[in-house]
């Protein structure tokens, strides 16, 4: 096993690091299997785990799938439902990094590439389970690390909370975020929204920051961006709407809808904003749970998106396939998903593809 190297004062982006943006060429897929006794599910997690079975099944023909689990019998596990379901694996592999949940967008690195060797690093964003709704999370917090020990990669240390579900970028020095969430006092309460974006500046290379406004009704995570609105290019978004004006989300997403129509990318070029339905409101136990297609995941050859058997999913596809032509559109039943608190998009993380020296 390797061992990472640990920076807390030197900045990835003055060594030339960025963050690329999603559609650019992945290495692999992470996601982190859940385990039995983990906290992080509101409903039984064998309702879930055929969730999991579909986004590796579609990632098949697309790229490699890294999956962490807790041990060796986890990983026995895993194998025997994925083959129970019918799941091709030679594309995944498994590494032993135990997790509470299964949020690997969130609690997993921020990856960065440069040209230079060591052409990949890993961010190590704090986390803290969504500004501690959900322990515990000492074992999430450990993820980026453990990920880059195994990877061999220098690691950096912003000290700062993030999730990686709260930013978007497009890779050339724009990055789109929230308010409620980044300035929430439970993330960083000694930290000034200066200073967040310095941070973001230092450790992501990126110059452009652009502030949306309040996420969607349910949503714990206190407004991640990737439940509003997200980069399909270097200078175009789709953003999630609510025809609805009765609706809670009508003003908050017509507020961001606003917002982004005024933005403009690193270089001054206009955003071009597209725009995706939002499905039906869906209830459970009384409560609204944050259902929105635009937490789809861009992988080399498919683009994966979360559906709800809802009269809009067809809409969804059509926006994305104009979007991503020369990818497929798979849509993934999120409706189990959506009850356990969480999205697909949180549950996936690229790792970029650098140049071998």
């Amino acid at each position: 096993m390797h061992t990472a190297q640990h920076s807390r004062t030197s900045r990835p982006a003055q060594a030339g690091y960025r963050m690329p943006a999603e559609w650019e060429p992945h290495e692999a897929t992470w996601l982190s299997w859940p385990s039995p006794d983990g906290t992080k599910f509101r409903c039984a997690g064998d309702v879930v785990l055929p969730v999991f079975a579909k986004i590796i099944d579609a990632l098949a023909g697309s790229e490699p799938v890294r999956i962490s689990v807790r041990d060796d019998a986890s990983e026995n596990a895993a194998r025997e439902f994925l083959r129970e379901k019918g799941v091709e694996t030679g594309h995944v592999s498994f590494f032993h990094i135990p997790v509470n949940g299964p949020w690997c967008r969130d609690h997993g690195p921020g990856f960065v590439t440069r040209d230079a060797s060591p052409s990949l690093a890993v961010v190590d964003w704090e986390y803290n389970g969504w500004g501690w709704k959900y322990p515990p999370f000492n074992l999430d917090d450990e993820v980026p690390g453990r990920i880059a020990g195994r990877l061999g990669v220098p690691i950096y240390d912003p000290g700062m909370v993030l999730e990686g579900g709260s930013i978007d970028v497009n890779g050339t020095g724009t990055l789109l975020t929230t308010k409620s969430c980044l300035l929430n006092p439970n993330r960083n309460p000694d930290l000034t929204k200066k200073e967040i974006e310095q941070k973001l500046s230092d450790q992501l290379g990126v110059r452009n920051i652009l502030w949306l406004g309040d996420g969607i009704e349910g949503d714990d995570t206190n407004g991640h961006v990737n439940c509003l609105a997200r980069f399909v290019n270097r200078t175009t978004v789709v953003t999630a709407v609510e025809e609805d004006s009765e609706d809670p989300n009508y003003e908050p997403l017509q507020a961001n809808l606003a917002r982004l129509r005024e933005m403009i990318t690193e270089d001054g070029t206009p955003l071009e904003v597209h725009l995706l339905p939002m499905p039906q409101k869906i209830m459970h136990r009384w409560k609204r749970l944050p259902a929105s297609y635009a937490g789809f995941y861009i992988a080399n050859r498919v683009v994966l998106l979360p559906s709800f058997a809802d009269c809009s999913d067809l809409w969804a596809v059509s926006v994305l396939h104009a979007a991503f032509p020369d990818r497929r559109v798979i849509p993934i039943d999120c409706r189990e998903l959506i009850r356990s608190g969480g999205g697909l998009h949180s549950l996936v993380l690229q790792q970029p593809l650098v140049g071998r020296s």
